[in-house]
């Protein structure tokens, strides 16, 4: 069972620092100061270059790291790519594949760090996933995968709030869901994103950590907005 009950409220945030380059990724985090105290860096800064070196220095000023990099590779590349993780300050780490990957990445952990199975991504509807050749409905594909992934000792899933419910009734207590595509009231499912939740929606399905990219990124005030959905995450846990 996972202890979902001492996740501070104020880290319950994860901001996408969906970013060109480390020094934008360095401006937006100091704009939004103590506002944001976890923060996700993905494929976008993985390309631009130093990745581990903006990792560490978010580190390095009290900020959590989640690594969203979706592996997915054969087992044992899979198996060295989380080893590269081993001194770094990391709390999440995201693998996207099969039992054989999920088990190889789960193998290679070193401590403090943990593994999330994606299950979904919240940019597919039912009709991509047919596309994709999935001929099953998204949310039984996402219980599935969550199960498997339970099994095999992953901390956690990434999946939609809208599957939320669904993953608490089937697994209880078992895995950590973090919740991507959030957009706060008005601005929902306004880009590429298309399973969005609201920021109180997510919680009462069951999330334990939403994400949340551009609705505060773009705000005129980051921080501002940063602040507005801190406010709301503090309120519903009251």
């Amino acid at each position: 069972m996972i202890d979902r009950s001492n996740i501070s409220v104020e880290e319950r945030l994860i901001l996408a620092l969906d970013v060109p380059d480390a020094h934008t990724a360095r401006a937006l985090v100091e704009r939004l100061g103590d506002s944001v105290g976890f923060y996700k860096i993905g494929l976008e800064l993985f390309l631009s270059g130093a990745y581990f070196e903006l990792a560490d220095w978010l580190s390095q000023r009290g900020k959590r790291v989640f690594a969203d990099l979706k592996l997915f590779d054969v087992p044992q590349t899979v198996r060295s790519a989380v080893a590269q993780f081993a001194d770094k300050d990391v709390t999440f780490l995201t693998v996207h594949g099969n039992d054989a990957i999920l088990e190889a990445a789960v193998a290679a952990v070193g401590p403090g760090l943990s593994i999330l199975a994606v299950t979904a991504l919240t940019s597919l509807d039912e009709a991509d996933m047919t596309d994709l050749g999935f001929q099953t409905d998204i949310s039984s594909l996402v219980v599935s995968r969550a199960r498997r992934a339970a099994e095999i000792g992953c901390a956690g899933v990434v999946a939609s709030g809208l599957e939320a419910s669904l993953l608490r009734e089937a697994l209880g207590d078992r895995l950590l869901v973090i919740v991507p595509g959030i957009r706060p009231g008005a601005n929902r499912a306004v880009d590429d994103q298309k399973r969005t939740v609201d920021v109180e929606e997510a919680f009462e399905h069951g999330a334990d950590y939403i994400v949340i990219g551009r609705p505060i990124r773009s705000a005129t005030d980051p921080e501002a907005a940063a602040r507005a959905v801190q406010a709301r995450i503090r309120s519903f846990f009251a």
